[in-house]
């Protein structure tokens, strides 16, 4: 049994696994007390004979998610750094590790779960788009604001622009508040789609564009290009990587 630990921008989520099967999952906002909230979640889990974990976030809260794994379960935690090549996907990055963990697990998961060829776009704190091909070379991808991170640096840049709720989102828009929401939303679908638009021809027949993140389901609605949703892609990815950590490990 494996507990797997996906450190985002936003959020920490864990997953128990078990011969590919997920026992138990959560999620905690950095915003609050992560160790009291992953103890309490923890407490009824049985104990994993092995911890691994994917982290965007600084060394200050992976060491606070570390120690609360030791104390809980009495393990350290494996890291994945992001490597030149794993799981049958190689990275495009000449500096490996510039890439996020978080981008090349869902494109390990990708590519496992056979959506290659594909784009992927994930929707959080960050917008990042990478295309993947079908023998699951990473070919390159782009970073920009999600769509809420937008809205606040513009908000934050502005004297004048200052609407009194968050807007909805329309094609056109009579007022500040929608203006702005619309605008940064419609960006982001109009990113995710030339990118996806522009790799087509790299890519091939049969591209899949799959979205995963906590703005992916909304985003969804905007797109006027086919999509999907693939939740939980990192941790997913992390589970295929542990599995070939695990089995290429020489015995204790």
């Amino acid at each position: 049994m494996k507990l797997l630990l996906d450190l985002g921008n936003t959020r920490a989520k864990w997953a128990l696994h078990q011969h590919g099967e997920v026992l138990a999952q959560g999620a905690v906002a950095w915003a609050g007390s992560v160790v009291d909230v992953l103890s309490s979640a923890w407490s009824g889990c049985p104990r994993p004979t092995a911890v691994f974990g994917a982290s965007v976030v600084d060394d200050a809260r992976e060491r606070q998610v570390a120690a609360c794994v030791a104390v809980e379960f009495g393990h350290e935690v494996t890291w994945l750094r992001t490597p030149a090549h794993a799981c049958g996907v190689r990275n495009a990055y000449a500096k490996p590790q510039q890439l996020g963990v978080d981008r090349f697990l869902a494109m390990v998961a990708a590519h496992a779960d056979g959506l290659s060829p594909c784009v992927l776009a994930s929707v959080g704190t960050a917008l990042t788009v990478d295309a993947l091909a079908a023998n699951g070379t990473h070919l390159g991808g782009l970073i920009a604001p999600g769509p809420h991170l937008m809205r606040q640096s513009l908000l934050g840049a502005t004297a004048q622009v200052r609407p009194d709720r968050v807007g909805d989102i329309l094609d056109l828009a009579d007022n500040t508040a929608d203006a702005v929401s619309s605008g940064c939303w419609q960006a982001t679908a109009a990113l995710v789609e030339r990118f996806a638009g522009r790799m087509a021809p790299r890519l091939g027949v049969g591209a899949i564009l799959a979205l995963d993140g906590g703005d992916a389901a909304q985003l969804l609605s905007l797109l006027s290009v086919p999509a999907r949703l693939t939740p939980d892609s990192v941790l997913r990815g992390l589970a295929h990587w542990a599995d070939m950590h695990m089995s290429t490990r020489p015995p204790v």
